[in-house]
């Protein structure tokens, strides 16, 4: 287990690192909480001005040191949903809650069905679809690092509400109760099996299916969030969503590695994107149109946003262009031309290969 005091150090740094804009500078709004707030959380909203019939939700949940408003501005998410025509909601921590602005997803209360900042989160939904014309079979959640944790847990916990989830640089639930253990989970140090992160999630809530579908995305060169991390996400949900332990095929998406799972009936329900040589945070494309770089927000050439909403079917997928196209040599559509498995035998390769190989392409291990 860590040190104390390196706890404590690496928490000073975070709490002196800025959180991003003020709600005045956004065009999100407040949102009146209809029902009981125990995580006593934030929220906040932005529907787009025309609307036609009920409208998917995205939920987006920042990472520590920042807020609603710049992890909005950097991921681009509300944007988007004004261009393509679905609503966000972007709850928001405190620092009455969490000195750092992080989501206490290592916190038993607050990732507990039925209890603390979980179910503010699901109360803020609640509001979205009652006053705001939401289609509740078109839910959807993403976050980063601790906000990607607290999304995990939501999709947990909650799992009867949503269509899909995306985590981005996150954890499994349940595998942390304290502060020092939540550092070490983000090293990769104390991570249950397989088993036991399934046994978390089949007792987080009374669920039994359909399962939301799960996106993970994961930088190969982030040393704030292990990426066996990611591995362990992949085993969490592989039980629920009827997978084996090895991809079912690879893609090329913008030059990174998309390994897809598919059920029974063939349709993709857990992916995993590896950026190779990112480190800790948000995949951006400035060629996207959608967001901006900032802190632990990463202009890297692939944007998540934009590929999580057309994963999700709520923005179209025939839109795609490859960066070459956009520089003026031709149209292209999803880039899949790189449709191949990862090793030599023809055999898609375990999560543990998938990883350990993007690390020593990235120069990362030997």
């Amino acid at each position: 287990m860590r040190k104390l005091s390196d706890t404590i150090e690496r928490l000073a740094r975070l709490k002196a690192r800025p959180e991003g804009l003020r709600p005045s500078e956004s065009a999100l709004r407040p949102l009146d909480i209809v029902g009981s707030n125990p995580g006593a959380l934030t929220g906040w909203y932005r529907i787009p001005e025309t609307t036609k019939g009920p409208l998917p939700l995205v939920v987006v949940l920042h990472g520590c040191t920042q807020n609603a408003a710049g992890y909005d501005r950097g991921s681009g998410w509300s944007a988007l949903a004004e261009d393509y025509g679905f609503a966000v909601l972007l709850p928001e921590q405190s620092r009455g809650n969490n000195g750092n602005l992080c989501f206490n997803w290592f916190a038993k209360p607050d990732v507990t069905r039925g209890s603390g900042e979980v179910l503010s989160i699901r109360e803020m939904i609640a509001t979205m679809i009652s006053d705001h014309g939401v289609d509740p079979r078109r839910i959807y959640i993403t976050g980063l690092s601790a906000g990607g944790a607290m999304a995990n847990s939501l999709l947990a916990t909650y799992p009867e509400i949503f269509a899909g989830g995306a985590i981005i640089a996150g954890l499994p639930h349940g595998v942390a109760g304290s502060v020092p253990e939540a550092f070490d989970r983000m090293r990769g140090h104390g991570l249950p099996n397989a088993d036991r992160l399934q046994d978390l999630l089949a007792t987080a809530s009374p669920h039994k299916g359909p399962w939301p579908t799960v996106s993970i995305w994961q930088g190969t060169a982030d040393s704030t969030v292990a990426d066996t991390n990611a591995g362990a996400l992949i085993d969490q949900w592989r039980g629920a969503l009827g997978v084996v332990a090895r991809p079912e095929r690879v893609e090329t998406l913008d030059g990174q590695e998309r390994h897809i799972w598919v059920d029974r009936s063939g349709r993709e329900v857990l992916d995993l994107v590896l950026v190779r040589g990112m480190g800790h945070g948000t995949p951006l494309d400035s060629q996207s149109g959608y967001g901006e770089a900032a802190p632990y927000m990463l202009d890297v050439g692939i944007s998540s946003t934009v590929h999580i909403a057309r994963n999700w079917g709520i923005i179209p997928s025939f839109e795609k262009k490859t960066r070459a196209a956009r520089a003026g040599t031709g149209i292209a559509g999803h880039d899949t031309s790189s449709q191949t498995p990862a090793s030599s035998s023809g055999k898609p390769e375990s999560v543990k290969d998938v990883i350990e190989n993007a690390l020593r392409a990235a120069g990362l291990m030997k």
